[in-house]
């Protein structure tokens, strides 16, 4: 692969980057030290120039970060998913220390997602079984939405602000309206079972046994669509208004744990995928293929595959600008990538 920017975060290994929504030179990356097993955080705010990639900033943690995400209202702060249960807000015209801590979680905090539509809130989700919504002006949550076991990741659907999504250890994911009123099960609208068989089995394909969902993702272009990975090295698409259906499609082709993935917001069909296998595949989930719900879920297709991570790749994200194909990831072995999935696809 010819065109790719490298930055080494020194003594910290990485969890998740982000693109800035504002800047297509900004990124943003969560990392730990001694893997996030024991030991500080650092936030590294990187920016890009005509000398590769540079720092603009750094934040030190008292322990681990597993996820960050981007303020949608100011473009200079973000909000960090920290080992201690507590999310923290940093703003890049302080130093050193957050401007806003909370701390309601009984765990560690594992995913963050800043509302897109709204803009004046964020949710968290934890190990201890609990999604989280907060507004960055108070310290006490908004809401917490019970799931009942470890919940690795939540986002918000992308075009309705009422719609919460998570997937937990407990092999499935959960949809969350809070335009249903609290006491109709805390506002779990479908409870997805992300390994029950389809209506008809797959070929080749043995039926799947449960297993952890560590990621997921709505699609940009279609947000009845969730995108579903884990440990059993699967991607699958849902449709949420037929969560009894079985998946649409399903990619199988990594060797190990799926633990990220990122829909592109450039094409409604591309899905990008972070493995423990050391590799970032890129992928055509097959939704232009007609549906034939009694020949099971289609087959999505592998488009390419970035193998120069050396260790556990944790994070992937694209670039919301440009010609729509540049990708950010991060991997345990201390080094952050930039680099052009269009260089992929033309390699086929």
């Amino acid at each position: 692969m010819a065109a790719m920017l490298e930055y080494r975060t020194q003594g910290f290994n990485p969890y998740a980057v982000k693109y800035s929504p504002y800047y297509d030179s900004r990124i943003a990356v969560a990392a730990s030290s001694n893997f996030g097993i024991v030991g500080n955080g650092r936030a590294f705010v990187l920016g890009l120039s005509q000398r590769g990639i540079e720092v603009e900033k750094t934040f030190d943690t008292n322990d681990a970060l597993y996820d960050l995400a981007w303020s949608e209202i100011n473009e200079n702060q973000l909000v960090t998913a920290c080992g201690d249960g507590s999310i923290k807000l940093f703003d890049l015209g302080v130093n050193d220390f957050p401007v806003m801590n909370f701390h309601e979680h009984k765990r560690e905090t594992f995913a963050v997602c800043w509302n897109p539509v709204t803009k004046d809130s964020f949710i968290s989700s934890s190990w201890d079984g609990t999604v989280k919504i907060w507004s960055p002006t108070r310290t006490h949550s908004i809401k917490t939405l019970p799931v009942g076991n470890c919940t690795y990741s939540t986002s918000f659907c992308p075009s309705n602000p009422a719609l919460i999504s998570a997937v937990s250890s407990d092999s499935h994911l959960r949809i969350y309206d809070l335009r249903t009123p609290s006491s109709a099960k805390y506002h779990l609208v479908s409870a997805i079972p992300v390994h029950a068989p389809p209506a008809a089995g797959v070929p080749g394909q043995p039926p799947a046994a449960p297993a952890e969902v560590l990621t997921h993702d709505w699609n940009k272009y279609n947000d009845n669509v969730v995108a579903t990975g884990g440990v059993d090295r699967v991607l699958r698409t849902f449709d949420i208004r037929s969560p009894n259906m079985g998946p649409l499609s399903v990619m199988p082709g990594h060797e190990y744990a799926i633990r990220r993935l990122a829909w592109s917001p450039h094409a409604s069909d591309v899905v990008i995928s972070a493995s423990y296998d050391m590799t970032v595949r890129l992928w055509n989930d097959g939704s232009g293929q007609p549906q034939d719900p009694a020949a099971g879920p289609k087959m999505g297709a592998q488009m390419g595959i970035m193998n120069r991570h050396t260790e556990f790749v944790t994070g992937v994200d694209w670039c919301l600008f440009g010609m729509g194909g540049w990708v950010a990831s991060v991997g345990w072995d201390e080094r952050v990538l930039l680099w052009d999935a269009n260089v992929l696809m033309a390699q086929r």
